[in-house]
């Protein structure tokens, strides 16, 4: 079997990349595996690859004063790396952890750069790639701007329910700037209405 399959299906689906395209940038990818509690980055260190998650589940953090505080989750058919760190080829502030064992397909930043070379396709797929970074940057950013913890848990159940089959419920609390208590207060009276 094609040990790429979901990947290639995923950038045939999500855009305009043609066979050729992704034959042309197939001898770059790698598959990965991590097990749950592995590490894909941590902080300090420079984000050398973008990862496409074919399976499991990768949650970012950083430290705050010894305490982990949850910036993001990735998904199935996601993209998993520290978008700045990568580009920059600077330390990353965060970490990468698998909450599950992970499969995941990755490529380095010489991979991408020869594709957008070689390729117009290549260069407008950088460009979706980065455009869906700022879009979750600026929405994570607004969330604690403009909503308070109980709109910020609404709009996570309304919009990402699959996240609490998946995530313990501490690292949720963490990601919503809660503590477990109050998520566990507000669940019950989200519930009881």
């Amino acid at each position: 079997m094609d040990e790429f399959k979901i990947f290639k299906n995923w950038l045939r689906q999500a855009s305009f990349l043609t066979e050729k395209d992704c034959s042309l940038f197939e001898p770059f990818l790698k598959t990965k595996n991590y097990n749950a509690k592995a590490y894909f980055l941590t902080e300090g260190k420079v984000c050398q690859e973008i990862g496409f998650v074919n399976k499991g589940c990768f949650r970012t953090y950083y430290l705050a004063d010894g305490k982990e505080i949850n910036t993001h989750f990735t998904f199935d058919n996601e993209f998993v790396t520290d978008y700045d760190s990568f580009l920059q080829s600077k330390p990353s502030r965060y970490f990468i952890q698998a909450l599950e064992d992970v499969e995941a397909v990755t490529f380095n930043l010489s991979a991408l750069q020869s594709a957008y070379n070689q390729s117009q396709n290549w260069e407008r797929f950088g460009r979706m790639i980065a455009e869906q970074s700022f879009k979750l940057t600026t929405q994570r950013v607004e969330s604690f701007l403009f909503l308070d913890g109980e709109q910020r848990y609404l709009d996570l159940l309304k919009n990402q329910p699959h996240i609490f089959e998946r995530i313990p419920l501490y690292h949720i609390a963490s990601y919503l700037g809660l503590e477990r208590e109050s998520l566990s207060r507000l669940r019950k009276k989200v519930a009881g209405k």
